[in-house]
C-alpha cells in the first residue's frame, strides 16, 4: 500500500484559501436548498434567487484582501437578501463573518463594527417577526460570534503593528551603530590626518626630515583607517573580505592612539589603576572608542596642547577620564561625537558626562558597568565592525 506522508500535508493559504472556503459554503448552501426543491424537483423563483445570492456572496470572498470595505458590505447585504429569500438556515454566514474578520485585521475596526451591527440587527429584526429558524438564542450566539471575531481581527492588527515597530526600531538602532562606528573610525582619521598635513605645509622647507615623518604618519593613519572602513562596510555588505592585519579596537592599541595624536600635537598622559585584568570584548572596545573621540575632539576643536588620559579598572566598572587643557569648547553641539560617546555608555548600563571644566579645558567621564560573567578577551577586542565580513 502506497505510504501517505502527512507531514508534508498543507493546508491552502492565500487567494485559495477563499476559494477553499468559498467553494465549501456553496456547496453546503447548495444541499440546504436542495430540500426545497420538490418531489419532482421543481425550483421555484425564491430557490433560484437564493442560489445565485449565495453564489455572488461566496464569488466575492477571494477580493477581501484588495477590497476588504467592498467585499464585506457586498457579502453582509447578499446574505441578508439570501435568508429573506431562503427558508433554510444555510452556512452562508460564514463569508461575511471571514470578511469582518479580514477587516478588522486590516485595522478598519470602526467599519467592521458598523457591519456586525448592521447583521445583528437584520437578525434581530427577523427574530422579531419571527421568520423561520431565527430566534433569540441565534441572534445572542452571533452576536457572541461577531465579537469575538471583531476583537480576534483587532488582536492580529496590532500584533502585526507591534511586529513592524519592533523591526523598525532595530533597524534603528542597526543605523545608528553603524553611524556611531563609521563616525568614529573616518572622523578620527581624518582629523588626524587634516591637523598632521597642515603642520606639514609649515615644516615643509624649514624641516623636511620632520615633514617626512609627519607624511610617513599620515601614510600610516590612513592606511590603517581604510582597513577599518572596508571591514566595516564588508560587515554592511555581508561579504568575505580578507581579515584586517590591524589588531582589533581595544585599550592594548592605545599607545596607537597617543603616536598618533603626538604627531597632531598633543602631549597625551595616560595612567592606568585597577585590577590588572582583561576587559569583556564591549566594555574594552567603547573605553577605547571614547577616548579615541575625546582625543579627536581634542585635535579638532578645544586648541588643547596636553590631555591627560585616566583609566581605573575596578571590580564591578570601568571608570574613565579625559581632560584637555584647551579653552574649553568641543565644536560637537551640532554634531555627533558626544552623543555617539553618550549612547556607548548607555547601551552598556553606564553613564557619560561632558563639560568645560571651571579653570578651563573640557573634561569628559564615562562609568561603565562590567557584566557579572563575561569572556576575557586578553586585552584587544572583536569589534563587530571591525571584521571581514
Amino acid at each position: 500500500m502506497p505510504h501517505l506522508d502527512v507531514s508534508r500535508l498543507r493546508l491552502p493559504t492565500g487567494p485559495r484559501a477563499d476559494w477553499a472556503l468559498a467553494g465549501l459554503v456553496l456547496a453546503l448552501a447548495g444541499v440546504a436548498e436542495g430540500q426545497r426543491l420538490g418531489a419532482d424537483w421543481d425550483a421555484s423563483a425564491s430557490v433560484i434567487g437564493s442560489w445565485i445570492l449565495a453564489a455572488a456572496v461566496c464569488a466575492v470572498l477571494p477580493l477581501r484582501r484588495r477590497h476588504p470595505a467592498a467585499v464585506g458590505w457586498c457579502t453582509v447585504l447578499g446574505t441578508g437578501a439570501y435568508y429573506l429569500l431562503s427558508t433554510v438556515d444555510g452556512p452562508l454566514v460564514v463569508i461575511p463573518i471571514a470578511a469582518l474578520y479580514t477587516l478588522a485585521a486590516q485595522g478598519r475596526i470602526q467599519a467592521s463594527v458598523a457591519m456586525a451591527a448592521v447583521m445583528v440587527i437584520g437578525v434581530g429584526a427577523g427574530a422579531l417577526v419571527g421568520t423561520g429558524d431565527v430566534t433569540g438564542t441565534a441572534v445572542f450566539m452571533l452576536t457572541g460570534w461577531l465579537v469575538a471575531v471583531v476583537a480576534l481581527g483587532a488582536m492580529r492588527h496590532d500584533r502585526l503593528a507591534y511586529a513592524e515597530e519592533q523591526a523598525k526600531g532595530r533597524a534603528t538602532q542597526e543605523r545608528l551603530r553603524i553611524a556611531r562606528e563609521l563616525h568614529d573610525v573616518v572622523g578620527h582619521t581624518m582629523s588626524m590626518i587634516h591637523v598632521q598635513a597642515s603642520s606639514t605645509l609649515h615644516r615643509l622647507e624649514k624641516n623636511p626630515h620632520l615633514a617626512e615623518e609627519a607624511l610617513t604618519a599620515i601614510k600610516q593613519n590612513s592606511k590603517d583607517g581604510l582597513q577599518e572602513l572596508r571591514a566595516t562596510l564588508g560587515v554592511l555588505r555581508q561579504v568575505d573580505e580578507e581579515a584586517p592585519t590591524t589588531p582589533a579596537p581595544g585599550l592594548s592599541r592605545i599607545d596607537e592612539l597617543i603616536s598618533s595624536a603626538a604627531l597632531a600635537g598633543l602631549e597625551v598622559r595616560v595612567e592606568r589603576s585597577g585590577v590588572r585584568a582583561p576587559l569583556p570584548a564591549a566594555v574594552d572596545l567603547a573605553t577605547y572608542r571614547i577616548v579615541q573621540e575625546s582625543l579627536t575632539n581634542a585635535v579638532r576643536h578645544s586648541g588643547a596642547r596636553h590631555v591627560a588620559v585616566d583609566l581605573h579598572h575596578g571590580q564591578r566598572e570601568m571608570t574613565l577620564s579625559v581632560t584637555d587643557d584647551g579653552h574649553g569648547a568641543t565644536g560637537t553641539a551640532h554634531g555627533s561625537g558626544i552623543a555617539g560617546m553618550t549612547e556607548r555608555a548607555r547601551a552598556l548600563g553606564g553613564t557619560l558626562s561632558a563639560e568645560p571644566g571651571r579653570t578651563g579645558g573640557f573634561t569628559v567621564r564615562a562609568r561603565l558597568p562590567l557584566p557579572d560573567h563575561h569572556e576575557p578577551t586578553g586585552g584587544a577586542v572583536d569589534d563587530p565592525d571591525s571584521a571581514g565580513g
